[in-house]
């Protein structure tokens, strides 16, 4: 194993956990909520902001800071409700990935745009809360992605030594250019999300994976 590796980063939705739409869809409900007409262009915009921190996004859709909280709450209460009807699954292989690396010495935390709340459900949702480490939400942290507090946070709540011990993965260019701009050892992109391989190594990529799954064969565990 690359022994310099002490802690891994993980992303939730389209990188350890399957989306199957659901962060798309629950925007789409938050956006008519505040009476926002969903066309194109927002969809877009939406799908390239993966990842951020949903309170930011709203904050740049709508510019009023008062509708981007409204459209927020909307956002997190539908996409609870697809948690609540299991309608999230972990990605095949997630599981047995993040148990490798623990049992090879990396410690794991797993790392979201949604709300601390949110993520409390998907994870207990999933029963992962013994399998992992740590779950920080931009909350915890200061800010969302794309910058680096959140593995930052991690490396300081786990006790790593340096930030070339961190392992930051994802399925968005905002993952990768928050593993790059936290100054992380090895930046990992997954290809069960929204964004292909060209744009996550533009981004910052060293690797790019078609799932987390072979993480553990990337790091020889």
């Amino acid at each position: 194993m690359n022994r310099a590796v002490e802690i891994a980063v993980l992303d939730m939705a389209g990188t350890t956990v399957r989306d199957e739409g659901s962060v798309e869809a629950a925007f789409v409900s938050a956006a008519e909520a505040v009476g926002a007409t969903v066309d194109g262009p927002m969809l877009e915009f939406v799908r390239a902001t993966m990842g951020q921190s949903k309170i930011d996004v709203f904050t740049q859709l709508f510019g009023d800071p008062e509708r981007a909280a409204a459209a927020n709450k909307a956002f997190e209460q539908a996409y609870a409700g697809r948690v609540a009807a299991g309608g999230c699954t972990p990605v095949p292989g997630a599981e047995l990935a993040i148990s490798a690396l623990r049992d090879a010495g990396v410690r794991v935390a797993l790392t979201t745009g949604f709300s601390g709340e949110t993520q409390r459900l998907l994870v207990e949702a999933l029963g992962w809360r013994s399998l992992i480490d740590l779950c920080l939400a931009p909350a915890d942290a200061g800010r969302g992605r794309p910058y680096p507090d959140l593995p930052l946070q991690a490396l300081l709540r786990l006790g790593g030594s340096r930030v070339q011990a961190l392992l930051v993965a994802g399925d968005t260019t905002s993952d990768m250019r928050c593993g790059g701009n936290a100054g992380a050892g090895l930046v990992v992109g997954v290809l069960t999300g929204t964004q292909d391989e060209p744009a996550l190594r533009a981004a910052g990529a060293n690797h790019v994976l078609p799932s987390i799954a072979d993480l553990p064969e990337l790091l020889g565990i």
